[in-house]
């Protein structure tokens, strides 16, 4: 299980998540069953007059440009290209919102910040079909946990 949430109104989420898929997506036929059992169980539980009769249900899975959780979600997915939204100084000390594929070289969890590294992928080459150039290949970008803003899979 990847997320659980129930809101006031009734509405029951659930977001199934597969360790041994390389994105973490389960399989429909995986949803499906998830879904039945869990129906099986809420309506026995509904039955005994445990819970109200109005809840929904959804079952989801978080998909392959799934967000991911900082520092959590990085070094399961470290081998993956990601899109990292982060904050960067910019002109008078003043925080200008940033963003870029890249893959991630490291992390260091006491300092609380990690170190990425362009993605060879089109946004970033150069020109069509030409690989990353010196340059881009030695360019790094260090930010705090903090900084970055959002963090999801990239699917060329």
């Amino acid at each position: 299980m990847f997320a659980f949430k129930v809101s006031p109104k009734g509405y029951v989420y659930v977001r199934l998540d597969k360790l041994t898929n390389r994105y973490g997506c389960p399989g429909i036929e995986e949803i499906e069953n998830f879904n039945r059992l869990y129906n099986q169980k809420l309506d026995e539980i509904i039955e005994r007059g445990e819970i109200p009769l109005d809840l929904a249900l959804e079952i989801s899975s978080p998909g392959a440009e799934r967000l991911l959780k900082v520092p959590d979600d990085l070094d399961r997915f470290k081998d993956m290209a990601m899109k990292v939204e982060y904050l960067a100084e910019g002109d008078d000390l003043v925080l200008d919102q940033m963003d870029g594929i890249f893959l991630l070289e490291s992390v260091d969890i006491q300092a609380e910040y990690c170190v990425w590294k362009l993605a060879d992928v089109n946004e970033n080459r150069a020109g069509k079909g030409r690989p990353l150039n010196k340059k881009q290949r030695d360019w790094r970008l260090q930010t705090s946990f903090e900084a970055v803003r959002k963090a999801t899979l990239y699917l060329d």
